[in-house]
């Protein structure tokens, strides 16, 4: 009896050792994975600041993508090795979208949904942008686009654009800037390229309403495909037309393509091209071609053919040294764009804090702000704040940019 009784006391004693053992080992790991997440969402909220980047940093659109990535993952080092934004470090999740749209809109949908940032910085080129802003606009986040397309930021079909911003130059005031310019030169007659995307698109649908305004005809359009290899067909029929100066809008892979080949098929006209060629990749891949090229880019890229009075010097020549000293190749106008985003961001952060909403409201009451691509003056109808003056001509000589006008 007392044997079968000590038996059962003994049981039970190890059933309770036993129950508070295996109660503590799973007890301590659970609270371990609390107290991680529950520092992490802390940190998220409290010690750091969650911002978003995607840009192209591969792939065709790379000259453009990666220099933007580039300066956003400078810019928040440097921020943060100062303090970061009002004491709190910014925690910069950067993604390539591999110049992919579903690549990007994939990307969003990882930023909005898991990562929870206050606010997006990127897109690279006018499609992926076009494909993350109705992500953005349905989540309520802040979306700083790096695309140059009207529609970005003043769609045709007025679709909301409530929380996109836009820091490049549009294809709205640039392709008014070279009709200008066409004017000025006394060329009237023009044939039109443009790459068939976005971009293409819309700077077409801006330079044909900007010539019909002043009087220049256009006597031939054509597109070229964004992975052309050879224009010469097209361009036979652009010779036949006998323009005085030819337009190409593309960026800085096809653009040299077309280029290459207006040489070879000896037209001898001014070649004018678009903002989408700012960048030395082109002159690489032009060659000689490239010489004599004109077009309009913000002043980055002839920063020291500028007056001393220049309000964007100083700026210009910081971002120019910090960017090459660091990275060792040459900054462009694209890296610039990511450049103005971001501080735009930081300097409405600074006033209101991390509210989305708030964000966005402070981002609409920027003015005077000096950036690399122009001084922005935004508002509550307009979310790119630049005008022509933003813009100068440049033409290519010998493998330099030399500021024309």
């Amino acid at each position: 009896m007392k044997k079968g009784l000590l038996l059962v006391l003994s049981l039970m004693l190890m059933l309770s050792v036993a129950a508070c053992g295996g109660g503590n080992e799973p007890a301590s790991q659970s609270n371990s994975e609390g107290n991680e997440s529950t520092d992490q969402t802390a940190s998220e909220t409290t010690e750091v600041i969650k911002i978003g980047g995607i840009f192209a940093a591969s792939g065709g659109a790379a000259p453009l993508g990666k220099p933007e990535m580039d300066t956003v993952k400078m810019l928040v080092e440097q921020l943060n090795n100062n303090g970061g934004i009002n004491g709190k470090k910014i925690d910069l999740i950067a993604i390539d979208s591999k110049s992919d749209q579903n690549e990007a809109a994939l990307s969003m949908k990882r930023l909005l949904e898991q990562e929870k940032v206050v606010a997006v910085i990127g897109g690279t080129t006018s499609g992926n942008c076009l494909t993350m802003i109705p992500m953005a606009e349905k989540a309520k986040v802040p979306f700083f686009a790096l695309g140059a397309s009207k529609q970005i930021n003043n769609p045709s079909d007025n679709s909301p654009r409530e929380w996109t911003f836009k820091s490049p130059q549009g294809d709205d005031i640039v392709a008014p800037k070279v009709v200008e310019y066409l004017k000025d030169e006394g060329l009237t007659r023009v044939a039109w390229l443009n790459v068939a995307n976005s971009f293409g698109t819309s700077g077409h649908e801006e330079f044909m309403k900007a010539a019909n305004e002043n009087g220049i005809e256009v006597v031939a359009e054509e597109e070229f495909e964004a992975s052309v290899n050879d224009a010469k067909a097209t361009l036979t029929r652009v010779k036949k037309a006998d323009p005085q100066a030819i337009i190409v809008w593309g960026t800085a892979q096809e653009s040299a393509v077309v280029t290459k080949n207006i040489r070879e098929l000896g037209i001898e006209v001014p070649i004018i091209e678009s903002h989408g060629i700012a960048t030395k990749q082109f002159i690489e891949l032009a060659g000689e071609a490239s010489n004599g090229v004109i077009f309009p880019a913000g002043k980055l890229l002839v920063v020291d053919q500028l007056p001393d009075d220049d309000p964007q010097k100083e700026v210009l020549y910081q971002y120019r040294n910090d960017f090459e000293g660091k990275f060792g190749y040459e900054a462009s106008t694209f890296g610039g764009h990511a450049y103005d985003a971001f501080y735009m961001l930081v300097n409405a952060i600074e006033k209101v804090g991390t509210d989305p909403e708030a964000i966005r409201a402070e981002l609409e009451k920027t003015q005077g702000f000096v950036g690399t691509g122009g001084v922005f003056n935004m508002s509550p109808e307009d979310h790119n704040g630049l005008t022509t003056d933003a813009l100068v001509m440049i033409e290519i000589q010998d493998g330099s940019y030399v500021l024309k006008k």
